[in-house]
């Protein structure tokens, strides 16, 4: 029985003398977004058609003068959702 018990001890004094190796580093890509400044430039507002009646103008001419300022604000949105669309 003594000499179990010394093969038991023995054996388990083998068990802890291994060590186990230290795993490898591993390299892991993770993609961030990060914020870059917009660089655009400044969509100038343009003189609206409207802005140049004078006060007392006539119906005719406040009827051209809006249908010219509808063109114009259409091509001003246009540029400016361009920009917009550069800095995204």
């Amino acid at each position: 029985m003594k000499w179990l018990s010394v093969v038991l001890a023995l054996l388990l004094t083998g068990c802890a003398g291994q060590v186990a190796d230290a795993p490898e580093p591993q390299v892991i890509r993770v993609e961030v977004p990060v914020q870059i400044p917009c660089k655009t430039m400044p969509v100038p507002r343009p003189a609206f058609a409207v802005d140049a009646l004078p006060i007392g103008a006539g119906y005719d001419e406040q009827m051209r003068a809006l249908r010219a300022e509808r063109l114009q604000r259409k091509g001003y949105e246009v540029r400016l959702e361009a920009a917009i669309e550069a800095c995204q």
